[in-house]
């Protein structure tokens, strides 16, 4: 394992591969930049990524790497303010490596690699920091933990769990650097899950095979519309080759997980039930979390979903054959906390493994 010491090739990596670019260039003043060109460069031998933050997030127990620039345009972003605008620290491979050292010797739960996953931290904690704050349970609390594995973070109580996950801006079809960073950490502390969360553009065939050689252990796959016309008017790009990953990313021996989407007049019950049949197609054990989304960037003006059309969903999922489904944001969808109690006991008694 060594750095490469000489610079990328210019021009993008997708098109090389015959692929098309991502065509969602960022603007900057009076000019229109390609993001990768935005978000990573090579500098003394070694490629930087730029970073807006690094933390233990919530309510993924893990620690968050979150990354600038980014190659879709989501009209939904809810980090619009980095990953459409160069924000952050310029770090090396090495650099990073730092901080998820730091991060290892605050772990308070190591799971096994096929837990390396968002889905999995719901069945440990629901965050409520009782247990830290009062000495006592909560009243949806998994009883899993024990006081003294639940700690605080800038997002809130919950375990640190040993997983390292790249998100944010997604820029996966440039491997170089990512490469690099997954081979460090394997090397200095391989029982740290690398994990990334992306919209998988950039998991062409070869970009995929160089990130599971050099260590990727977990996807966390975001799939958000399954219609080619409504993905493009959400996205910016094509997800012809998006939607055979699930296959793809299995046959890696790399864990995955799918993260849906329920937007009103754009991903509704018919998106979600497609969704389904597809992923039931490939497995329909992998996991899956319906996020209900929020007003936010370029769709502030759509309206939440609600509890019914909520509840809908997860049961079309469930009707397509997959058995590991949940919901996620839950205040988005919940009135008051009675509702609150009622849907996630609801919906997590329906998991059938």
């Amino acid at each position: 394992m060594v750095d490469h010491p000489e610079p990328r090739p210019t021009g993008c990596s997708l098109a090389a591969q015959g692929y098309p670019p991502c065509s969602v260039p960022i603007r900057i003043g009076d000019q229109r930049r390609l993001p990768c060109d935005l978000g990573l460069r090579y500098r003394d031998g070694k490629w930087h990524r730029l970073i807006k933050a690094m933390h233990l997030s919530r309510p993924e127990d893990y620690l968050s790497v979150y990354q600038s620039c980014c190659n879709h345009n989501c009209q939904m972003c809810h980090s619009w303010h980095f990953s459409r605008r160069p924000a952050g620290e310029w770090l090396s491979p090495e650099e990073i490596l730092g901080h998820i050292l730091n991060y290892r010797d605050q772990v308070t739960v190591w799971e096994p690699r096929g837990r390396a996953t968002m889905w999995h931290a719901e069945d440990l904690c629901v965050h409520c920091g009782n247990c830290a704050l009062m000495g006592r349970r909560g009243p949806l609390c998994p009883r899993r933990l024990s006081s003294q594995q639940v700690v605080l973070s800038p997002q809130g109580f919950g375990p640190a769990r040993n997983i390292v996950s790249f998100t944010g801006g997604d820029l996966y079809c440039r491997t170089e650097f990512y490469v690099r960073m997954f081979e460090l950490i394997k090397e200095h502390c391989s029982r740290m899950w690398v994990k990334i969360e992306t919209n998988g553009y950039g998991l062409t065939p070869k970009g995929l095979e160089e990130l599971a050689a050099a260590g990727l252990d977990s996807v966390w796959l975001d799939l958000k519309a399954h219609d080619p016309h409504v993905y493009k008017r959400l996205c910016g790009t094509t997800n012809e080759w998006v939607l055979r990953l699930p296959e793809r990313i299995l046959e890696h021996d790399v864990v995955l997980e799918i993260v849906l989407i329920y937007i009103p007049a754009w991903v509704e019950l018919s998106e979600v039930r497609s969704f389904g049949h597809l992923i039931a197609d490939v497995d329909p054990g992998i996991p899956v979390t319906l996020l209900a989304f929020f007003p936010e960037y370029r769709l502030s003006g759509v309206r939440a979903p609600t509890v019914d059309e909520m509840l809908d969903a997860h049961r079309a999922l469930l009707e397509e054959g997959l058995t590991r489904v949940r919901l996620g944001n839950y205040h988005i969808f919940c009135r008051d906390k009675e509702e609150y109690v009622a849907v996630v006991r609801a919906v997590e008694g329906s998991i059938r493994c």
